[in-house]
């Protein structure tokens, strides 16, 4: 797991929203990261195919982590060759009614649910197949064919 590291406020401030979630760049977090994806995937098939997207990633200073966020989900964009959604909402709905609501995918602490298909990883000659990995290690070891790969996964588990 990598984890950004953020300022916290604490004290009487409590919760912050998640625009004004600040990174904390007195630790060289990027740097680690980006020696961590070297390391754990120089020798896949599609590491070198993608490098020099993701590697702009790991060397530009962000200030918060919606702005990291957002500028990560762009270069996955480019790299699945699809286009980044444009819209954002504009206020926190707890419980959504226009939209469906899929916040809880992004629970790391629960399980999705999704039933994945196994791919080709870096070590499945000595491990078996690691799900929920992340999106860089689908297209590290699927490269042009991940987004194939994405749209073959059964989400019955969504009921959407």
């Amino acid at each position: 797991m990598l984890s950004i590291p953020i300022q916290h406020v604490g004290g009487k401030q409590g919760r912050q929203k998640y625009r004004d979630v600040l990174l904390d760049n007195s630790y060289t977090w990027q740097r680690t990261h980006w020696r961590t994806l070297q390391t754990a995937y120089r020798t896949s098939p599609f590491f070198e195919f993608y490098e020099d997207d993701i590697a702009p990633l790991y060397e530009e200073k962000h200030k918060s982590l919606l702005e990291f966020n957002l500028e990560a989900i762009s270069t996955v964009c480019h790299c699945l060759q699809i286009e980044m959604p444009k819209n954002k909402t504009t206020k926190f709905e707890l419980e959504p009614k226009k939209y469906k609501d899929f916040r809880r995918l992004a629970n790391a602490k629960r399980p999705s649910g999704l039933k994945q298909e196994p791919y080709s990883q870096v070590f499945d000659d000595r491990h078996e197949f690691v799900k929920n990995a992340s999106v860089l290690d689908l297209l590290f070891n699927e490269g042009t064919n991940a987004l194939s790969y994405l749209k073959k996964q059964n989400l019955d588990f969504l009921n959407a």
